[in-house]
C-alpha cells in the first residue's frame, strides 16, 4: 500500500521505561498510560523488541546511527562516543531528502560537551531543544536548569543533580518548570509549525530516569506524595545519600516512579491529539520506545522478564516497542512476535520516506516494514550484545549469555545499583522461559557451540574493530 506522501515521522524515546509498566499489559492496575495503550490500540507491538545496550549511550548512539556502536569500540560508559563522521545519522539522512528535523530532549551518547557532534544541530536536526547529560553523570533535572540553581546547589552537587542550562539550537538557554511539560509543549509546536511536512521529530523524554522525586509541587500535592530532597554534600555522601534514594530504600519510590509515567503518557497523548487535530495521524509514523531496560532500582518492573538495566538479562534488554501508521497499511491493535533492534527505527524510518536504500545499507538494522505490516518474518536470524565484561547472543528461540561477575563493573554494579549481572555462561530457552529461570547449557550443548560460534565470527562478519571475544570466556 502506497501513501498518498511522503509520511511524516516522530520518534518517542523514554529513559528506563519498565517492560511491565503499561496499564495495556495489565500486570499493575496501579500503572496508567492510556496514550501508550491508544498507540498499542491503533498499531502494532513488538513483543522481541531489543536494543543494543543494556545502559543509555551506547543504545542511543545505536539507535540515532543505526548501526552497532561496537563499529566504533563502544561497549559501555567508559568508552561512549557519538558514531564517528563516516556514519551518517538519521536526522542527516531525512535533512537531506527534504525533511524539516527537530530534536528534543535528552541528549547522551559520551563524554559530549557543547559544540561536539553530538550535538543534534551538528548531525543533522535543524531545530532543538536540548540538555547534555554527558556534562551532567547521565541525567537530566526535572525541574531546574539555571546558572541560579548551578550556584545554589554548588560544583558537585550541581552535577550529580543535573541543574546546569538546557541548549536551544546550540546556545545555552534557562528552564526553571518541569522538563517533561515543556518537551511536550515544545513537540506540539514543532508539529504545527511543520503541518505542511514532511517532518522528522526525536523526542528524547529524560522521564522516567531516576530521581523521580522531582515533581511539580501542584502534582505532589494532589497526589499526596511527599517532597524528597535532593543530594546535599553538607549533609551526606553521595553514595550514602543515593543508597537511601533507589529501592528499596526511597519510600514512595515505586509512587514517584509511576508519577512520572502518567505525565509523560499525558504529553504522548496531547502530541496524538495534536497530529489528528491537524490530520496528520493517517500520514504520520509513531514511534514508541525507551533506551534501554526499565530500572529496578529506580522502582521500575520488567514483569515476567528477569533482570534490570545494566545488564543482559532480558530485563535489561527487551524494550517496549510500538509502531503506529495508518496510512502505511500498519495494522491496529496487532502484536508481532520476531526480533526486532532499535538499530531497524533509522532504515525502516527511511524506508517509509522513500528514501533510496543505497542511502542507509551501511545500517546494521534492518528494514522491518513488511515484518510488521505482516506480510513477512523478521529479516533477523539474530542479535547481539557486547558490553566488554558481558555479551550475549540470541536467535529465534535461545539466547547465550556470559558475565564475569567478578570483574570491577559487575561488581560495582552490584554495589551501587543493587544489579547482579550474572556470572558464567549460561543458555536460555526463551520461547518456554522468557523469565530465564532454567539454564541449559549442560543439557544442550550443541544449541551452546553454535549460539558461541555465531558470536565469535559476529565482530569479523559486521567489521567491528578490538580483540578476538571468545578470549573473553
Amino acid at each position: 500500500m502506497t501513501p498518498p506522501r511522503r509520511p511524516n515521522v516522530v520518534w518517542i524515546v523514554s529513559d528506563d521505561h519498565g517492560y511491565a509498566d503499561r496499564s495495556r499489559l495489565g500486570i499493575h492496575p496501579e500503572v496508567k498510560t492510556p496514550a501508550l495503550d491508544r498507540l498499542a490500540d491503533e498499531g502494532v507491538s513488538c513483543t522481541e523488541a531489543y536494543v543494543s545496550a543494556p545502559i543509555c549511550s551506547p543504545s542511543r548512539a545505536g539507535i540515532v546511527s543505526g548501526t552497532h556502536q561496537r563499529r566504533w569500540g563502544v561497549r559501555w560508559f567508559d568508552d561512549a562516543a557519538f558514531p564517528p563522521d563516516d556514519l551518517p545519522t538519521v536526522a542527516e539522512r531525512f535533512r537531506d531528502n527534504g525533511y524539516a528535523t527537530g530534536y528534543l530532549g535528552k541528549v547522551h551518547y559520551g563524554p559530549e560537551r557543547p559544540g561536539d557532534r553530538a550535538c543534534p544541530e551538528n548531525h543533522g536536526f535543524g531545530e532543538s531543544f536540548y540538555g547534555l547529560a554527558g556534562m551532567q553523570q547521565g541525567r537530566l533535572n526535572y525541574l531546574r536548569h539555571s546558572d541560579a540553581a548551578v550556584a545554589e546547589y554548588g560544583p558537585e552537587a550541581s552535577w550529580r543533580m543535573a541543574v546546569q542550562p538546557m541548549f536551544d539550537d546550540g546556545e545555552s538557554t534557562e528552564l526553571e518548570g518541569f522538563l517533561t511539560g515543556e518537551l511536550g509543549e515544545r513537540a506540539r509546536d514543532f508539529v504545527e509549525r511543520n503541518a505542511e511536512g514532511p517532518f522528522f521529530l526525536q523526542l528524547a523524554f529524560n522521564a522516567v530516569h531516576n530521581f523521580c522525586w522531582q515533581l511539580p509541587a501542584d502534582e505532589l500535592a494532589a497526589r499526596g506524595l511527599p517532597p524528597h530532597e535532593d543530594w546535599d554534600p553538607d549533609v551526606s555522601t553521595y553514595l550514602d545519600w543515593y543508597d537511601g534514594a533507589i529501592s528499596p530504600a526511597l519510600e514512595h519510590g515505586r509512587e514517584y516512579y509511576l508519577a512520572q509515567l502518567e505525565l509523560m503518557d499525558t504529553e504522548i497523548g496531547r502530541l496524538l491529539d495534536t497530529l489528528d487535530a491537524l490530520g496528520l495521524a493517517e500520514d504520520t509514523l509513531v514511534v514508541y520506545t525507551t533506551d534501554n531496560g526499565g530500572s529496578t532500582c529506580n522502582y521500575g518492573d520488567n514483569t515476567p522478564l528477569a533482570g534490570t538495566k545494566y545488564t543482559l538479562w532480558e530485563g535489561g534488554i527487551r524494550v517496549p516497542l510500538i509502531v503506529r501508521w495508518p496510512g502505511g497499511g500498519l495494522p491496529a491493535g496487532v502484536e508481532r512476535d520476531g526480533l526486532v533492534s532499535t538499530l531497524d527505527l533509522m532504515p525502516t524510518s527511511l524506508a517509509a520516506a522513500e528514501v533510496d536504500s543505497a542511502q542507509w545499507s551501511h545500517c546494521d538494522g534492518v528494514d522491518q516494514l513488511a515484518h510488521w505490516r505482516g506480510d513477512e518474518s523478521s529479516r533477523h536470524e539474530a542479535l547481539h550484545w557486547d558490553c566488554g565484561f558481558q555479551w550475549a547472543v540470541r536467535d529465534s528461540r535461545h539466547k547465550l549469555r556470559f558475565a564475569d561477575g567478578e570483574s570491577a563493573t559487575a561488581k560495582a554494579i552490584e554495589q551501587v545499583e543493587h544489579a547482579r549481572p550474572g556470572d558464567g555462561l549460561a543458555l536460555y530457552d526463551l520461547r518456554e522461559d522468557p523469565g530465564e529461570t532454567k539454564d541449559l547449557a549442560a543439557e544442550l550443548p550443541e544449541v551452546v557451540a553454535r549460539l558461541r560460534a555465531a558470536w565469535e565470527t559476529w565482530p569479523a562478519l559486521q567489521g567491528l574493530r578490538g580483540e578476538t571475544v571468545g578470549e573473553r570466556c
